[in-house]
């Protein structure tokens, strides 16, 4: 993962919630939107906006929360007893509404050999029911384009569409660039409020035993040339974000101006 960005909170804040509704929005993601009594204040910055997820296992009847000062919040939570740790994993912000004090969190959907649900957090938010309790720690941006960036370029598989689709639509109206979003199935496409000088790309993963982000990355290798003024983000699978980075690298991004991270590994997913 890239360094630390400036766009993360020194303080970062917990949000208790409970689900409001639940909803299937495509194939391979379920949608889950959250309210809370302090989440009207939550200090949204559009673009990936990302936090952790905190939510209790089946056999847990209360959801027991990290008590931390600063950014220090693992080791407190790696000392809650293992029987009454939450789950904690990392998402971004698909959509937030203010006045509402509401929060969309999108799950990709991972499905075994026999179509069933696989996955700590898919199966708790195929699950979710209203009233559901949960947690937000805000972590901030990663997206972290430079205001001279001649142009932008974001590549992603299907776990880094809820950023990718939040980034097309907070960035400025005149920018330029390239959007290249994998996804599992043609269904899984998305009405994206992108600028008019982003090209988005959909790339459909034709064949379902393939490594999730190999598409992406083939169609990035397409890509001859690089504005060394320009700024890049890729996400998604481990193998995406690092050889996608070298390739940019390669054609003359400077390293400091593209931001990737690997949400996932999939030799961790498969050995799960």
């Amino acid at each position: 993962m890239a360094k630390v960005r400036r766009l993360t909170p020194q303080h970062p804040e917990m949000f208790r919630a409970r689900v409001v509704r639940t909803e299937r929005v495509s194939p391979s993601m379920q949608r889950v939107t959250v309210t809370g009594p302090g989440l009207g204040g939550f200090p949204w910055l559009g673009y990936d906006h990302w936090f952790r997820l905190f939510f209790p296992l089946p056999h847990q009847r209360g959801l027991r929360l990290p008590e931390f000062t600063g950014s220090q919040w693992w080791q407190p939570y790696l000392a809650i007893p293992e029987e009454e740790r939450p789950h904690c994993a990392n998402y971004s912000v698909a959509d937030y509404r203010r006045a509402a004090a509401e929060l969309d969190i999108d799950f990709v959907v991972h499905r075994g050999p026999t179509g069933e649900v696989e996955g700590r957090a898919a199966i708790w938010a195929c699950g979710a029911r209203p009233g559901d309790t949960l947690a937000l720690l805000d972590q901030g941006v990663l997206f972290d384009c430079p205001k001279d960036a001649s142009e932008v370029t974001v590549v992603a598989d299907e776990t880094g569409l809820p950023a990718t689709a939040s980034i097309m639509r907070s960035l400025p109206e005149g920018t330029v660039g390239r959007l290249i979003q994998e996804i599992p199935t043609d269904a899984d496409r998305r009405e994206l409020n992108a600028p008019a000088g982003v090209t988005v790309s959909w790339v459909v993963r034709r064949d379902g035993t393939s490594v999730p982000g190999a598409a992406a990355l083939g169609e990035l290798r397409r890509l001859t040339r690089a504005d060394a003024a320009g700024y890049a983000f890729v996400v998604g699978e481990s193998t995406l974000a690092t050889e996608g980075r070298r390739h940019l690298h390669r054609l003359g991004l400077p390293k400091e101006r593209i931001t990737f991270s690997g949400f996932w590994k999939h030799e961790a997913m498969a050995a799960a």
